[in-house]
């Protein structure tokens, strides 16, 4: 029987503050006046998705719409999953808590290949049938919300995916939802049909309704009737950076940060990057734009750190100008400024002095391969003279480590470019000595290549054994080098990243398998190997091992080998022309094995592949550039004939110049559809007016009380601490802060609450750099705080007076207690298990309380923090205990018992900050020592910290 939300989030599950929905930033829409109800579902745990850019910028601007309301969904952790399963409670959105089956259309972000198993799994929680056949043919086909899908891989390739899914939103979302919000208010007035529904959707520009689309025998994809396009466009917008400004959670995010968009879009052609060929043309977002929306945004956040993003940061001519104008202007509010993976080549001085701030961040590099040679292959653009001088600038300028990220199976790699991966790092180390002396410090992380549609390395393939082979070779290398910590991509998962992400149609069955034997996204991190396991089982179940076996031998070669051609011709010549080639047959490539070498040297592995659609499990049918691809139907912008012209310059180790600052590589992508590159020219960069100082004068200590009641009492302690963080900036409260190379704001909280206890006796103490009136405090404190912190007292303390955590001697606490028996009539739920509370008819409650007061002595062993045990009495922590009130059962009534089935109790105990404390959890130790029987503990509220001023 389903329960209601507010009695599954409790404190027994982990971070429950992650489900509330009542986020500064949050929006809650009157239910009844919306015509369109979505829900943004993130199939990630909260703290994913909440920090995703895309995901506030939808939710901001469905809800600017009017009649058009937008809540919130995530995947819910193993722990609420279950809960949601036992008590057969559907998945809900946060802001509502109401079920998912309630919307009118729920739409997923589809961002990695693996990730379909998690949508699944929201489905089933919501009690949503998987597919839209399903939910064609489900009695109830008129209630369900419709379901798509956006994000890159759903745009790249959503066909192992389009069994699950009424349609897919292609590209940019910013213009098209809105599209797609008026027609469904359009379809609702009109009481259209599903079909109907779907059918007027499919005229959007950048909506695919695969259920109109049938597969032919070579794996592409074809409309079924008249009335949709051939091929489905891809949707471009230009960022607003407005709508970045939103949810600011409780709990502290992946991103924990403000992050606003400086560039869309990258045309750096690196030929293995999906990213940067499915969101051409670049569009800079104007300067101004940029800076306002900073500077808005951390006031109205609270937020201590901002990023700004794009996929390629320092090709944002205006970075250096825009970063030192946003930390001037914010100079007096300890900001710091943290950008992604950046380009080597263009890092400097002048980004280098916008960067970090009190709070230096990482830095991150990705040079992606270690010769010139395969950085040409795959078009870098990036010498080692460019590498080494963005590596010394870093470390002249404080840095002393460094991320680097690297892959190994690209085209035409060698063993000498894997190994020259280690070489790079060995000669970077010896090059880039800290202070003359000590070595720069290097984490790297080393992936295996995973070919993408829509770039020139679609057609490649590598095999999981040289994967292996190649992986083994560098840890030979890394072995012994000092300084330097190296993290490799498993193997499998980058075989099952390309399985999928290559797929067709038939893999639905595949993906859903693998989420019934257990293959959640989470699943690859908790336990790889059963990961593995289930999804290649789903794939033997399915009948597709021998296609599976092609990615992981790496079969799906186009090319002949080397011994082949004519002898004396080169590495390079050996490629047959990309526009005219044809597959060897499995038996030729076994028994030429996987390398071959000449005079010594290892050759160029071949340059694999056309992707997986032989209408045979024989993997020897002639393939081509030309032939069918899965995703041939989608319309991105990029000329498929153009890719092969660009593997082919791969080949020749060609390069091809960035089209935003030089000639255009005629990519196809220009025109009317998908708009021009749009390029802000660098600007003057302002003068530096100088580094956060804090302010350390303490003017004035204010003492506040106040309360943590309702939901906010599942928020922790030190999410609290952070909100009150945020809270000061928003409020523009003039904190102190402390010296260091970490300077922090003076607040101080007396006592840690525990999850899920309600209070109305917190005290904190504020520092103040200079005097104010207090009730102008109160004010504005309580203006940016959330109501349920509520605050009942300011006062002003003397700055040489002891912190109220130095003061603090006891705490007064209300618990309500029942007595643990078989009865389940009542059907209260126990706050620890979410199961019904069971009341004995025979409590004492005012004998044992009795009893408790009167006795000496209760003995409780107790664990330090560093192991060590100790007996405790806790009668000596125990100074007062009381019956408030009797609570009887009606099923004990009915029998006709005198004594009392629960109890209300309020005491109070030692709350010292040396560890001597009285929990609840001792009350109750103590109530079952005198009872000898189990005793409950359903609620507790702490009603008021006690100071000892001496």
């Amino acid at each position: 029987m389903a329960v209601k939300v507010e009695e599954l989030l409790t404190a027994d599950i982990n971070q429950p503050a992650r489900y509330l929905g009542n986020e500064l930033g949050a929006t809650h829409k009157p239910w009844d006046a919306a015509s369109v109800r979505w829900v943004l579902t993130y199939p990630e745990v909260y703290e994913v998705g909440a920090s995703n850019l895309g995901h506030i910028i939808l939710y901001n601007i469905l809800n600017a719409l009017p009649r058009q309301l937008c809540d919130r969904a995530y995947l819910p952790a193993a722990d609420l999953a279950a809960k949601l399963r036992l008590t057969k409670t559907p998945l809900f959105a946060v802001e509502s808590r109401r079920s998912l089956t309630e919307f009118d259309i729920l739409g997923f972000s589809l961002s990695y290949e693996l990730g379909a198993t998690n949508i699944l799994e929201m489905l089933d929680l919501a009690g949503i049938p998987l597919t839209w056949q399903e939910r064609a043919t489900n009695p109830q086909n008129g209630q369900m919300p419709l379901i798509f899908a956006g994000g890159q891989t759903a745009t790249s390739n959503p066909e192992p995916y389009a069994d699950f899914f009424d349609f897919i939103a292609l590209g940019d979302g910013e213009e098209l939802l809105p599209e797609i919000g008026l027609i469904l208010a359009e379809g609702k007035t009109n009481n259209l049909s599903r079909e109907a529904l779907l059918l007027d959707l499919a005229q959007i520009p950048g909506v695919y309704v695969p259920q109109f689309y049938d597969m032919a025998a070579d794996g592409s994809v074809h409309p079924n009737r008249p009335q949709v396009p051939e091929r489905i466009l891809r949707r471009v917008a230009t960022p607003i950076p407005a709508y970045s400004i939103g949810l600011v959670p409780y709990v502290q995010t992946v991103h924990d940060r403000l992050t606003v968009e400086i560039r869309r879009g990258c045309t750096r052609g690196c030929r293995f990057c999906q990213p940067g060929m499915l969101t051409r043309p670049a569009r800079d977002v104007e300067p101004q734009q940029v800076v306002e929306a900073i500077e808005q945004g951390m006031q109205a956040t609270g937020h201590s750190e901002f990023s700004l993003l794009s996929l390629s940061c320092s090709d944002y001519l205006a970075l250096p100008a825009v970063g030192m104008e946003i930390k001037n202007r914010l100079k007096d509010k300890n900001i710091s400024l943290s950008l992604p993976s950046q380009r080597v080549d263009r890092f400097d001085d002048n980004i280098a002095d916008i960067l970090g701030g009190t709070r230096q961040g990482g830095l991150t590099f990705a040079p992606e391969a270690g010769t010139q040679r395969m950085r040409d292959i795959v078009n870098k653009g990036l010498t080692n003279e460019e590498l080494l001088r963005g590596v010394k600038t870093a470390v002249d300028r404080g840095w002393d480590k460094i991320k680097l990220y690297f892959m190994i199976g690209l085209p035409g790699e060698t063993d000498e470019d894997v190994l020259g991966i280690a070489e790079t790092v060995r000669w970077l180390h010896r090059e880039c000595r800290i202070n003359g002396r000590r070595g720069l410090n290097f984490n790297l992380t080393i992936s295996n290549f995973t070919p993408k549609p829509h770039t020139p390395f679609q057609w490649h393939s590598v095999s999981t054994a040289e994967f292996s082979r190649k992986q083994k070779l560098l840890k030979e290398e890394f072995r012994g080098m000092r300084g330097v910590k190296v993290n490799y991509t498993d193997v499998r998962i980058s075989a099952m990243e390309d399985f999928v992400g290559r797929g067709d149609r038939r893999l639905a069955a595949v993906v859903r398998r693998a989420w019934e034997l257990g293959a959640g996204m989470d699943a690859w991190w908790e336990s790889l190997d059963r990961a593995y396991k289930a999804w290649t089982q789903a794939i033997d179940e399915s009948g597709l091992t021998w296609k599976y076996r092609q990615v992981e031998s790496g079969e799906w070669n186009l090319f002949e080998k080397e011994e082949e051609k004519e002898e004396g011709s080169s590495a390079t010549d050996s490629v047959t022309d990309v526009t005219d080639v044809s597959a060897m047959s499995v038996g030729r490539r076994e028994k030429e094995g996987i390398r071959n070498k000449k005079e010594g040297r290892e050759i160029k592995e071949d340059f694999p592949n056309s992707p997986d659609l032989p209408l045979s499990p024989s993997p020897s049918l002639p393939l081509s550039l030309d032939q069918a691809l899965p995703w041939d139907h989608l319309d991105t912008g990029i000329d498929k004939n153009w890719l092969k012209i660009d593997l082919q310059k791969a080949l020749e180790a060609a390069t091809v110049p960035d089209c935003s600052f030089e000639g255009c590589s005629r990519c196809g992508v220009c025109g009317t559809d998908f708009g021009h590159n749009v390029v802000v020219d660098a600007l003057p960069i302002p003068e530096f007016v100088g580094e956060f100082v804090p302010n350390t004068e303490r003017k004035q200590r204010l003492r506040v009380w106040f309360g943590k009641v309702g939901d906010m009492a599942l928020v922790g302690h030190l999410d609290l601490i952070r909100l009150f963080d945020r809270v000061v900036r928003r409020a523009d409260l003039p904190i102190s802060f402390t010296g260091g190379f970490h300077p922090n704001p003076r607040i101080s909280l007396a006592n840690a609450l525990p999850l899920g206890v309600t209070s109305t006796g917190e005290i904190a103490d504020f520092e103040l750099t200079e005097s104010i009136d207090i009730e102008s405090f109160r004010e504005k404190l309580a203006a940016k705080l959330p109501e349920n912190i509520p605050i009942y007292k300011v006062e002003s303390i003397d700055l040489k007076d002891p912190s109220a955590n130095q003061l603090l001697e006891a705490a007064e606490y209300v618990i309500t207690v029942a007595l643990g028996g078989s009865l389940t009539e009542n059907g209260e739920l126990d706050h620890e298990n979410s199961a019904p509370v069971s009341v004995a008819p025979d409590a004492n409650w005012e004998a044992w309380v009795k009893t408790i007061a009167e006795t000496e002595a209760f003995w409780r062993v107790h664990t330090t923090k560093s192991g060590k045990t100790k007996d405790v009495n806790l009668r000596d922590r125990l100074h007062k205990l009381e019956l408030v009130e009797h609570k009887p059962d009606s099923s004990t009534s009915a029998r006709g018992a005198t004594s009392e089935g629960r109890a209300v109790l309020r005491f109070t105990g030692s709350c010292r900050s040396d560890g001597n404390l009285l929990k609840p959890e001792h009350i109750v130790f103590m109530l079952e020592q005198v009872s000898q029987q189990e005793i409950q503990l359903l609620q507790v509220e702490r009603s008021q910290l006690i100071l000892g001023y001496g």
